[in-house]
């Protein structure tokens, strides 16, 4: 009887020793690296770091180019409205993008006579093939046209040399005073 109890705890120690270790090592938050954000001095030798590459090379260079001056005295003119995000009244030139571009959706506008790219990114379109229901969250944005005047506002402008344009992002559209589209609020974040 002694022999058979022996026989049926030592696997039971041995499994639930094996359980505890695995355990520990999955939910022990000390033992997890936790990064800390740049100081100043290390963004800025970071940065030096990339500028020497290649391709911070090639990005300073069109940086100080009359077209990359171009781009981002663009994005200076609407600073102050992307800073409070304000309305901006744009003007549609055309309802695509320039050739190659991989922004997604978006067309170009005009802003106090400055071209703008208006991206609204890439299309989140729930298709169900057998009811035929194609709900896309940019759909009133496509009927709009050229020459439309529409209120927008956006919480960010960005660059990148591969566009002769400062990039809006697309956050919120108005026309004739109804609200056509409304970038919806980032799931889990702040």
């Amino acid at each position: 009887m002694k022999k058979m109890t022996y026989a049926l705890i030592l696997p039971l120690v041995v499994v639930s020793g094996l359980v505890f270790a695995n355990h520990e090592t999955i939910n022990d938050p000390s033992k997890k690296s936790t990064s800390k954000p740049l100081s100043a001095s290390e963004r800025k030798t970071a940065r030096k770091k990339w500028e020497a590459t290649p391709d911070g090379i090639k990005y300073m260079e069109w940086k100080a180019s009359p077209e990359g001056k171009k781009v981002f005295a663009g994005a200076a003119k609407i600073r102050k409205h992307i800073r409070d995000y304000s309305d901006m009244e744009a003007i549609i030139t055309s309802l695509s993008l320039p050739p190659g571009s991989r922004l997604g959706f978006g067309m170009m506008v005009k802003i106090n006579d400055e071209d703008y790219i208006l991206s609204f990114g890439l299309e989140n379109s729930d298709k169900n093939y057998l009811n035929f229901n194609f709900n896309n969250e940019f759909e009133e944005l496509r009927n709009l046209k050229v020459n439309d005047k529409i209120i927008i506002r956006s919480h960010n402008v960005s660059h990148s040399p591969k566009y002769a344009y400062p990039i809006i992002s697309g956050d919120y559209v108005e026309l004739d005073s109804k609200i056509i589209y409304k970038r919806a609020p980032r799931k889990g974040g702040c």
